[in-house]
């Protein structure tokens, strides 16, 4: 789970926009993890993981996605001094627009959706846990359920601390900081994505 794109963008949504905004991105991860698992139960992941145009295509298109959402927040915290020194204080993510959730939610399901590396592990992790002569599907979705809410246990964790640390991460200079960090990382991510061997 960690260091890792997911990772990233559900911590960067939820400095940005509190926790309401960290936990929307980790529902949307969270779709995409089980989505990718039923691909797997149904043999959908191996036609990606054989198919090299495909692979290829979903490592350029997630790439491009951190890529894209990084220079953002560089842009962000080097334009908009300003828009953040005057914005609202943290407020733990208590009062965010449905706008925002949505767009929060999207960004994790597209993040996790463009990320080939799930349909790798979903395909060579998964059905190492299938017993001998049980029902293959079923227990596929099961574990695949089990995947999701250790996940979710994981993350809400994770956004509640950085929740409780919103007083000093809710300054202005701290949040600008921030931004450039996690716009840093997830650039880095997006071009170790891009260069990484399959």
């Amino acid at each position: 789970m960690i260091p890792g794109v997911s990772t990233a963008v559900i911590l960067r949504q939820t400095l940005r926009a509190g926790r309401s905004s960290g936990v929307a991105a980790l529902l949307g991860n969270e779709t995409g993890i089980f989505l990718w698992a039923m691909a797997a139960v149904f043999g959908l992941s191996a036609l990606v993981l054989a198919s090299e145009v495909a692979y290829g295509a979903m490592k350029a298109v997630g790439a491009a996605l951190l890529i894209v959402i990084g220079v953002q927040s560089l842009w962000k915290a080097r334009r908009a001094p300003a828009a953040l020194d005057a914005s609202a204080p943290y407020d733990g993510g208590e009062a965010r627009s449905a706008g925002g959730w949505r767009r929060s939610y999207g960004l994790g399901l597209a993040t996790c959706g463009a990320n080939p590396k799930a349909a790798v592990f979903a395909m060579s992790f998964l059905p190492q846990f299938v017993p001998q002569g049980a029902h293959v599907p079923l227990t596929l979705t099961l574990l695949a359920v089990t995947w999701v809410v250790v996940d979710v246990i994981w993350y809400v964790g994770v956004i509640w601390l950085v929740g409780r640390a919103g007083a000093v991460l809710g300054r202005p200079a701290v949040r600008r900081r921030l931004e450039q960090v996690s716009g840093t990382v997830l650039v880095a991510l997006g071009v170790r994505v891009a260069l990484e061997a399959r």
